[in-house]
């Protein structure tokens, strides 16, 4: 069992609401076009602090809950770049003016942090008080993982998020981004700006991938301490990681096939710790260093077989994937042109 103490998560807090702050305090200050340069030396900083804090972990708490540190930081960072997919749709389908993208990443960064510190401690007091919880969890990511396969080469529909259209509905939107204001007035009338309403769709779209982040780092750890660092110093460099990597998201053809595996595997691995605890203590469970290098195994062919498909074929085309058909697909019952 770790023992995390109220000093040790007051600084880790301290740590990652510093590092929020110093990427608010730019995106407002001085909003600019984030070149390759300026993401590529903020992802290799973001890396290296997760890295850094993940061997004082370890050395301090012991090199199990190091490894298990490290195994739920991959996983969220694998599912992170899922996220990446649909900011990028996000982005394209509002037409964000780039100098005003950063601003939009930092705060969805924060509403994810939020949502997901809100999950993580909802779940960790469920799974303390019920073990069944394991199977649930369980559940959850076989289902996610059957859905996502299923429609690996869709992506979301943002326009019939029903939460946008809830907010273009109620609110008054203004046509134009007001410089990067998220409120302003026209004809003396305070409407909110496009910008509010991309906030919320990507406040959405956090709502949905915490909703299957959690249960995932869940199963690589019980510990609540090491899934809200592994989810923090993912998502710390998500802003930077956007900005690099963005030119390169279309040739990962095979990514969300590769996260809907990743979800299966450690959706079995949550069914077989609740049958271990629950049912017969003769049922094998999969330790965190078998979890790890599945997961980094899965990754790298996910990359190698994607580079090779898109080199061989420059028309394909990666998508984030989607938990449910599109509605701007055609159904299969309708006869097709």
């Amino acid at each position: 069992m770790l023992e995390i103490g109220w000093l040790t998560w007051a600084l880790t807090i301290g740590l990652i609401v510093a590092l929020l702050a110093v990427d608010l305090v730019i995106a407002a200050v001085r909003p600019h076009r984030v070149g390759f340069g300026e993401a590529t030396a903020w992802s290799v900083f973001y890396v290296l602090v997760a890295i850094g804090f993940g061997v004082w972990f370890a050395s301090v708490h012991g090199g199990s809950f190091g490894a298990e540190y490290f195994a739920g930081y991959i996983v969220e960072k694998s599912l992170s770049v899922d996220n990446l997919f649909v900011f990028v749709i996000i982005m394209t389908t509002f037409a964000v003016p780039e100098e005003h993208q950063h601003k939009v990443l930092t705060f969805g960064i924060v509403l994810a942090l939020v949502m997901r510190a809100i999950f993580i401690a909802v779940g960790a007091t469920l799974l303390s008080l019920f073990s069944f919880m394991f199977l649930l969890f369980g559940l959850l990511l076989l289902f996610t993982a059957v859905q996502l396969f299923r429609h690996r080469d869709e992506d979301p529909d943002v326009e019939n998020n029903v939460v946008v259209k809830v907010a273009r509905r109620v609110l008054p939107v203004t046509d134009e981004y007001a410089g990067g204001k998220l409120l302003t007035r026209v004809d003396g009338r305070r409407v909110v700006t496009p910008l509010f309403v991309v906030l919320v769709a990507i406040g959405g779209v956090d709502l949905l991938f915490a909703l299957d982040s959690i249960p995932a780092v869940f199963g690589v750890t019980e510990e609540a301490y090491i899934v809200f660092a592994a989810n923090a110093f993912a998502l710390l460099g998500l802003r930077a990681l956007f900005f690099l990597v963005k030119g390169l998201l279309d040739r990962l053809v095979y990514l969300s096939a590769g996260l809907a595996v990743i979800l299966a595997f450690i959706g079995v691995k949550l069914i077989l710790h609740w049958a271990h605890v629950d049912l017969d203590d003769r049922v094998p469970e999969v330790p965190t260093s078998v979890s790890l290098g599945v997961i980094l195994v899965i990754l790298v062919i996910v990359v190698v077989a994607s580079l090779i498909k898109t080199k061989g074929d420059p028309t394909a085309k990666a998508h984030p994937g989607s938990l449910r058909a599109s509605a701007s697909e055609p159904s299969e019952s309708k006869p097709k042109n």
